[in-house]
């Protein structure tokens, strides 16, 4: 064969080889736009897997495989779901109103009737809102004794906005339909005028968002203060466009949500991605754990400050191996990866389940998790030295990832307060991503702090169980009468405790 022919022969090769990529990457792309979103795998499918690994060619030892087999489920002949009270079809706490139906024979001779029971049955009706009206009289005195002294007169109570027409109520409904319920301001326009008869325009009510957003500052400032007081922060970002001015088209900005578990969620408006989003926004005095995804800013960011380490997040490798799953490639070594991971997330559910202290799912970790983790390294590196997998197939490229991750993604085997994932701050980010869809871009590079304070409430109220329209409108009408003193009162975090202790005291009464 000529040197011609053998360099033809190794182009079509590497052609192929380019194509098979391609093609895998294609269906990827399919599977992610029109297939199912779950990564929820068969277990009886990875069981057959499983059972046709070489597990010898794994490093298969009797010490990890022994912490392994207590982790197997339980014949499901043996499970038993726990018994839940059955919800009422019509909850309880709702106010009732009573409509009396009576026979007409009844209602035209009433005196020749003798009521001996009823029956009652329920609906579950709904009244539309309705705009109100609401005129505040102050009524002018003069003293009787004196009427040549001046008239008094009630002061007018402080409002959000002076001299505006807008009470808390109807500022509270304005944020909420548009950051809760995802509803643009032009929607809310027409929905006022056309089922109302109300005409605000969007403009006025982007202005008085802002004004909501402004003073809603000082409560933000007081949670993200509260939040880096801490050891441990889940961190992760989302892109969202905004209009520039005179370009005709929108840019790329970005969110960064920040996530303590059962704590707030806090948001941080950036027109860009880089390291320097993190330093202006985490204080200098935090020292602690940041668990994020393997992006390189979080990594540039820490160089530079030796008191705050990364931890990883398994759900972001699973993710990878779980794609490679999907199209096929390697479908044993990657049920294999997806197979062990699996045995970590149920050490984690038995610690959830029994609400296991910090220092308890450290030790359990220690003891289960980390021969685990050993033998996911070690098949891994087996995995990369082979010639058959290639770095930029989807298998080489999830190795790669979880390789270069793997510090990271060891740290929550030794700490009990770190999550195995940062699903929790992913979670937080979801509703952005709902809103997004509908309003497609904020207003300018200036406006992203209004959704930023916004979003932060909103969600950090979801994560109390806190219905956030309650909260809105009971703060935005104490805001202006507070001082600065008294912000830490009304924190989400604060208010929820203050609510649960009034309902005591109630129900003690």
């Amino acid at each position: 064969m000529t040197d011609l022919e053998q360099s033809q022969q190794k182009e079509i090769l590497q052609l192929q080889e380019e194509n098979k990529l391609l093609r895998q990457k294609l269906d990827l792309l399919i599977r992610q736009m029109f297939g199912k979103k779950s990564e929820k795998l068969d277990p009886a499918q990875l069981e057959l897997l499983f059972s046709e690994m070489d597990d010898n060619a794994l490093g298969k030892d009797e010490s990890s495989t022994a912490h392994i087999e207590l982790l197997e489920d339980e014949p499901k002949s043996r499970r038993r779901k726990p018994s839940e009270p059955r919800r009422p079809r019509i909850p309880e706490h709702l106010p009732v109103v009573e409509e009396i139906i009576d026979p007409d024979p009844v209602k035209a001779c009433p005196d020749a009737w003798r009521l001996i029971g009823e029956e009652v049955s329920e609906q579950l009706d709904y009244e539309p809102a309705i705009f109100v009206r609401r005129r505040l009289v102050r009524r002018k005195y003069v003293k009787k004794a004196n009427r040549e002294a001046p008239p008094i007169i009630a002061d007018l109570p402080p409002k959000l906005v002076d001299g505006g027409i807008a009470s808390p109520g109807l500022l509270s409904q304005i944020v909420i339909a548009k950051y809760c319920d995802h509803l643009p301001l032009y929607r809310q326009e027409q929905i006022f005028s056309q089922r109302h008869g109300v005409e605000i325009p969007r403009q006025t009510m982007a202005r008085w968002v802002e004004v909501v957003a402004d003073w809603l500052r000082p409560i933000y400032d007081e949670m993200t203060r509260k939040m880096f007081t801490g050891s441990y922060v889940g961190a992760d970002e989302t892109p969202i466009k905004y209009l520039e001015p005179g370009a005709g088209k929108t840019k790329q900005g970005y969110l960064w949500a920040y996530r303590v578990p059962d704590g707030d969620t806090i948001f941080d408006w950036h027109p860009g991605r880089g390291h320097e989003c993190l330093e202006s926004f985490i204080p200098e005095s935090y020292n602690g754990i940041i668990q994020c995804d393997g992006f390189i800013a979080y990594k540039t960011y820490v160089s530079d400050r030796k008191g705050i380490k990364l931890a990883g997040c398994w759900a972001h490798a699973r993710r990878k191996f779980h794609d490679a799953f999907e199209v096929g490639e390697f479908r044993e070594l990657s049920g294999w990866i997806l197979r062990q991971i699996q045995h970590l997330y149920r050490i984690e559910k038995k610690l959830r389940d029994c609400r296991a202290a910090p220092s308890l799912r450290k030790v359990v970790r220690s003891f289960e998790s980390k021969p685990i983790l050993k033998r996911i390294k070690k098949a891994l590196l087996l995995f990369k030295s082979r010639s058959s997998i290639l770095p930029k197939s989807l298998f080489g490229k999830a190795i790669s990832y979880t390789l270069n991750q793997w510090e990271l993604l060891e740290v929550y085997a030794g700490n009990g307060l770190v999550k195995i994932d940062n699903n929790l701050t992913e979670n937080a980010i979801r509703p952005t991503a709902i809103g997004k869809k509908n309003w497609l871009f904020i207003g300018s590079k200036e406006a992203g702090w209004r959704s930023a304070i916004i979003y932060s409430i909103i969600e950090s109220c979801r994560n109390r169980g806190i219905n956030p329209a309650e909260y809105m409108r009971d703060v935005l009408t104490r805001l202006p009468s507070m001082t600065n003193w008294q912000i830490s009162e009304i924190t989400p975090q604060a208010w929820a405790k203050a609510k649960e202790e009034a309902k005591k005291l109630s129900d003690a009464a």
